[in-house]
Order: C-alpha cells, then sequence, then structure tokens
C-alpha cells in the first residue's frame, strides 16, 4: 500500500518506476518526473491498462475511489477502458457542437485581439503549429494542468525553449479568455509557473561601431538584387522604424513634400498613431522608388504580387548576402543602431524614445502621448542622424555631437 509520503519521496530513475497499490493500482513514475496512475485488469480474458489521472492533481485518495468505481463496473459486466473512451468521445461531441473545444474558443480569441499583424500571425502559428494539434479537439473544461505541461515539454525537447514559453502564454490566455466567457473555472497555466527552462537571452543584433557602420552602409549601397530592397535596405536606418512597419508602409501614408510619413495605429505594435520626420536623405529614396512602385498600393511589395507587402524575410536575407550573420546585423537592428548612437550623440532621451514609438511606461503620461509629441526636435534630429550616417559612409571620422538648442 502506498502512502503520500512515500510517493512524494519516490525519485524518478533512467527507466519508468511502478509503485504498487494493489488490486491492480500502481503509479508509474516517469524519468522525466511525471506520475500517472494507473490499473491493471484482465476483461474477457485480455490484459488491459486503465488511465486513472496524474498525481498530485488526482490524490492517492481519489485514485482509489476511482480503482472501486472501475472494479465495479467489471464487477457489472462491462470493461471500464470502453465506458471511459464512450463518456469521452460524448464529452468531445458535445464540446464541438456548443463551439466548447480548445480550437473553438483559441480561434474565437484570436478573432475578438486587436493587435498589430504580425502579433496576430505569431499567435495563430504558435497555436495551430503546436497547440491545436496536441489538445485542440479536446473539450477545454477537460484539459488538466499536467496535460498542457505534456504539450509544453514536448515541445521543449526539440530546443525551443522561446516557443515553448510563447506556448505557454498563449494557452493562457485562451483559458483566461475561457473563464471570462463562462467556458472554464481557471486557467492550468496559473500552476505551472516556473516548470519550463528558461530560454536563453535574447537580443537583436545590431552594428553600432561608427567604423562598422560605415562599412554596412557601404555594403548596403552595393546590394545587387532587387531594387526595392536595395531601397528598403537603404531607408530602414534612416526611418529605423521596426521590420513590419517598413515593409508594409503604403503610399497613402507618406507627404513626400512636407517631408512626413504618417503611420496609422492599428499598424503599430504599440496601437498609437506615429509620426516620423523624413531627411532629404530619405525622401531622396522614396522619390526613387515612385516610378516603380508610386502606382500601387504598397511601397515594397513582394516578388510574386504587388497585392502583398515584401516577405519579413527578405530584408535578413539580404544582409545575409551581404555577409552579416545573424549575431551581427538584423533588420531590428537598426533600431538599436539608431537608438546607441543617438543617445551617445546627447539627443533628448525622450525624444528617441519617442522616435521609437516605445510605450510609455507612465500610464497617465501615456493617456496624452500624441504621436507629434517633440516633434519639432525629432525633425532636427532626423536630419542630422541621416547627415551623420552619409558622413560615415564616406568613411570621414565623425565624433560625437551635442543636439543644437
Amino acid at each position: 500500500m502506498l502512502t503520500d509520503i512515500a510517493i512524494r519521496k519516490a525519485k524518478p530513475a533512467a527507466k519508468s518506476l511502478k509503485l504498487s497499490d494493489g488490486r491492480g493500482m500502481y503509479l508509474l513514475l516517469k524519468p522525466d518526473g511525471g506520475r500517472y496512475w494507473r490499473m491493471n485488469y484482465r476483461y474477457e480474458g485480455k490484459r488491459k491498462t486503465l488511465a486513472l489521472g496524474v498525481y498530485p492533481e488526482i490524490s492517492l485518495f481519489d485514485a482509489r475511489l476511482r480503482r472501486e468505481d472501475a472494479r465495479q463496473l467489471l464487477a457489472n459486466g462491462a470493461d471500464p477502458g470502453a465506458v471511459r473512451r464512450d463518456a469521452k468521445r460524448a464529452k468531445v461531441e458535445a464540446a464541438r457542437a456548443n463551439n466548447e473545444t480548445f480550437e473553438a474558443i483559441g480561434r474565437d480569441w484570436m478573432v475578438r485581439q486587436d493587435v498589430a499583424e504580425v502579433t496576430a500571425n505569431k499567435t495563430r502559428w504558435i497555436l495551430e503549429t503546436f497547440l491545436f494539434p496536441e489538445l485542440g479537439r479536446r473539450p477545454i473544461a477537460e484539459i488538466t494542468p499536467r496535460q498542457l505541461l505534456d504539450v509544453l515539454r514536448k515541445i521543449e525537447a526539440t530546443g525551443k525553449l522561446e516557443t515553448a514559453k510563447r506556448a505557454k502564454v498563449k494557452a493562457g490566455q485562451v483559458f483566461r479568455y475561457a473563464v471570462l466567457e463562462g467556458k472554464v473555472e481557471s486557467d492550468p497555466t496559473a500552476s505551472l509557473k516556473g516548470v519550463l527552462k528558461p530560454p536563453k537571452g535574447k537580443h537583436h543584433a545590431a552594428v553600432t561601431d561608427p567604423l562598422r557602420i560605415g562599412q554596412l552602409l557601404r555594403a548596403m549601397d552595393g546590394y545587387g538584387g532587387q531594387f526595392t530592397t536595395l531601397r528598403a535596405l537603404q531607408l530602414a536606418p534612416l526611418v529605423f522604424v521596426r521590420p513590419g512597419e517598413l515593409r508594409q508602409a503604403v503610399w497613402s501614408e507618406f507627404d513626400l513634400d512636407g517631408a512626413i510619413w504618417r503611420i496609422p495605429a492599428e499598424r503599430m505594435k504599440m496601437k498609437a498613431a506615429h509620426v516620423v520626420p523624413l531627411s532629404t536623405q530619405a525622401v531622396d529614396i522614396l522619390r526613387a522608388l515612385w516610378p516603380l512602385t508610386g502606382q500601387g498600393y504598397y511601397v515594397f511589395p513582394g516578388i510574386r504580387t504587388d497585392r502583398r507587402p515584401m516577405s519579413e524575410n527578405t530584408i535578413n536575407a539580404a544582409l545575409r548576402g551581404l555577409g552579416y550573420s545573424g549575431e551581427e546585423m538584423t533588420g531590428h537592428g537598426f533600431r538599436s543602431m539608431a537608438a546607441t548612437r543617438l543617445n551617445e550623440m546627447g539627443w533628448n532621451s525622450d525624444a528617441i524614445e519617442r522616435q521609437l514609438a516605445h510605450s510609455e511606461l507612465n500610464k497617465v503620461k501615456a493617456a496624452y502621448t500624441h504621436a507629434a509629441q517633440y516633434l519639432e526636435e525629432r525633425t532636427r534630429m532626423m536630419q542630422a542622424w541621416a547627415d551623420y550616417l552619409d558622413a560615415l559612409r564616406h568613411g570621414a571620422t565623425v565624433m560625437s555631437f551635442k543636439r543644437q538648442a
């Protein structure tokens, strides 16, 4: 007979262990630490095994109750495994009929999210690739923390630690939505805090040394691929917006005569409208591109069709083609490049942060923040930044400078 103390003290081994409690029931202790209640029985001369739950969600006391229920079914001539399968099938069919499976609730939640397209696409990818195949058909109210953990550890086992972490976050958001909709009582991810391996720190590689910036700019000017990709490469360091905001830019957002780019809130990560003052160099790049794509919708259309923007991999692929690895420079790295150098040059950090369109930490301040905040200073800063990049491109030795009053 098992005891709770004996179960808690039991240590995993290289191979699965069976800790017997008698009358066919035992605790299966897996090498990864998982503890599963099982019961062996015979029905019509065949040896079978019935799953009774996962410890500690199902306590020793509860497991014994389930064992006795199974033995009563056997005494009445029924196969407890078949009874379990029939009940589970009925629950699944009822959940489908009522749109209460994990996938149905998850898709309903996705439709209701007001997020940027790139965020929505990443969420859909995580759910459809990792969570729906494993949990999608199950009634959401029946999913236990251990079942979810098994799915997350399956992702973790492939080395995708960051993906496992994000999958847990997305699953939690779906469950919390289900709680609000009255479909479940609680979010099972709440009990999974700290159970996954922490992902390694991630950063967006960037070139920030002035000499290397000049080398990078000259390399980009010599890019021999698509003309639109060349212009996107050249514009990226001048405006230092997020890669998705650049590649999805549309001509109607630009006022080239007024040298301004107004990005609507729905295209911004922080869901707030953004204004990008355009340097004379940035305007020149866009005017050079106008004859090629100006009659279309996107500034940087895709290669196969102008009905879609440039691929999210295009800029990074171009940088790889120029000899810059993912550990050296990325499309997102132009933001780090600008932030690092502009701060060292002495520009107002608030103006830099506003130009980077970072979220305001102060919620009261955020409520009154306008896209045009510090616009006059940002306009001077963006032109000075473009002139600074030109000097580096031509190999000049440029000293850090303070902003003009």
